[in-house]
């Protein structure tokens, strides 16, 4: 399976967080999975970690070549994905978990969350509930 992950998912996973449902480590732990993290995630967490609402012992960037060492794979941003985006329907304003969404469309990824507004969007993209 190829998945991109929401943000709150990575923080668990890098915290080993209880939190995290035991499908959902099997599937992160799974050899035959490709995980994708978006560029979204990190420009969430930077902006969060810089209003004070995450606390990061680490800058971003090690955060993310911490994650890439740990079989994640940066998905950044293309043309395809703007197009995407410009065409989702407006269900939900959070503009990082919108672009997470159009992501998974034009890539054919399932997203791996637990925030319920992605439900929005369950007949436009695959999910995997925590």
């Amino acid at each position: 399976m190829h998945y991109l992950i929401d943000t709150h998912i990575l923080l668990w996973h890098s915290d080993n967080n209880q939190k995290l449902s035991s499908q959902v480590i099997s599937e992160l732990n799974s050899s035959s999975a490709s995980l994708y993290v978006s560029h979204a995630t990190y420009w969430e967490m930077t902006i969060k970690k810089g209003l004070g609402k995450l606390d990061l012992n680490v800058p971003i960037s090690q955060f993310r070549k911490i994650a890439m060492r740990n079989s994640f794979h940066s998905l950044s941003f293309d043309n395809e994905h703007y197009d995407v985006l410009e065409q989702l329907p407006l269900l939900h304003a959070d503009p990082f978990d919108r672009m997470i969404i159009a992501q998974a469309i034009a890539e054919k990824l399932t997203i791996i969350t637990q925030d319920k507004k992605f439900a929005l969007y369950q007949k436009l993209v695959p999910i995997l509930w925590n």
